[in-house]
């Protein structure tokens, strides 16, 4: 295991930052990422300590930039619609989770709109039927929330955390569409699933 830091700050720098981030929610599967990667905890703690005074810097470049900087040219990029306003969707390869991309919604002037990890592009995404299915790191918000409606969103309570109202009473396997029966919060950091909770 190694604590060497390259001088700059790369892609598996930031996958230690999502990693610190989802440490709250799930610390075992986060201490199995991290070995898997090769690197410490204090590495893992340097480099979201480096991420934080990186956005916070008044001297920092705009969050789309930033990106670009430290994750180098996207994957793919494709234009969407949301609402009346035009937006740019960029996708990178995030090698601890293979089969998503971190997405990056910027919208006119590159303002970023909404940051958070995918299923990539031709990937098949999980079978969501029941609430056992909903298991941490599993899926993303788009999933859950498709498999599971009405889905709808709560204050997420820190940057880079949502949480979704799913109704859990029917499946899609099964139907579901009217929502009827039971009500859990999925818990998302990055748009990934960390964990639910009944209401």
């Amino acid at each position: 295991m190694t604590d060497a830091q390259p001088h700059g700050f790369g892609p598996l720098d930031f996958q230690l930052v999502l990693l610190r981030r989802m440490a709250d929610h799930q610390p075992g599967l986060v201490e199995d990422a991290r070995r898997d990667l090769g690197v410490s905890a204090t590495r893992m703690r340097e480099a979201n300590r480096r991420w934080q005074a990186m956005t916070r810097s008044p001297r920092s470049r705009g969050a789309a930039a930033r990106y670009r900087s430290v994750l180098g040219e996207p994957e793919a990029v494709a234009r969407r619609r949301v609402g009346d306003l035009e937006c740019e969707a960029r996708l990178w390869p995030v090698p601890l989770w293979p089969t998503l991309r971190f997405e990056v919604l910027a919208g006119p002037g590159g303002v970023v709109w909404n940051e958070w990890l995918v299923r990539a592009p031709g990937e098949p995404g999980p079978v969501l039927e029941t609430v056992a299915d909903l298991r941490p790191w599993s899926c993303t918000v788009e999933e859950a929330s498709r498999a599971f409606p009405p889905a709808r969103p709560r204050e997420g309570g820190a940057p880079g955390r949502w949480e979704v109202e799913l109704g859990v009473g029917v499946g899609v396997g099964s139907g579901a569409g009217s929502g009827a029966g039971g009500v859990v919060v999925g818990e998302f950091c990055w748009g990934l699933l960390q964990g639910v909770r009944g209401v």
